[in-house]
């Protein structure tokens, strides 16, 4: 499982000319799901998400408040073509990613659970082609591999 987070003071995905999820302040999520990938995993990677202390307090400036603190919200984005390497060749492949039903599966979890953690979470449309518009805050963008 890959993910890139990136900070956001608004972002916004586009299916078929129709905004399908917005938020105003947060994270934007890119969620890549890769062979051997379970549900096991997810915890792991949930709480990694929720509590990367990736937003500035007020007061010190320093980044040290995780999207809970600041009442964030989160858009997530399925994106299989993460699973590339790109050590070699330069035509990607996605070998390495997860059967779209079983990542479409632990995408639906991943969101279900972090929304049952009391964080708003609006979603893209799995498997579509998608316009995401991401206003970067800073810009801080982190990637964690699991």
């Amino acid at each position: 499982m890959k993910i890139v987070i990136q900070r956001s003071k608004e972002s916004s995905v586009v299916v078929n000319s129709e905004i399908v999820g917005k938020i105003s302040h947060g994270m934007v999520v890119l969620l890549c799901f890769e062979k051997g990938d379970s549900e096991l995993l997810l915890e792991k990677a949930i709480h990694r998400t929720i509590n990367i202390r990736m937003f500035e307090d007020p007061q010190t400036g320093k980044m040290s408040q995780n999207i809970s603190q600041v009442s964030g919200q989160i858009l997530c984005i399925s994106q299989f073509t993460l699973s590339w390497e790109g050590e070699k060749g330069h035509r990607p492949s996605f070998d390495n990613a997860l059967e779209p039903a079983e990542a479409k599966r632990l995408y639906e979890i991943f969101c279900a659970k972090i929304r049952a953690q009391g964080i708003p979470v609006e979603c893209g449309v799995f498997g579509a082609y998608m316009s995401v518009n991401i206003a970067n805050d800073g810009p801080v963008t982190f990637y964690f591999k699991f």
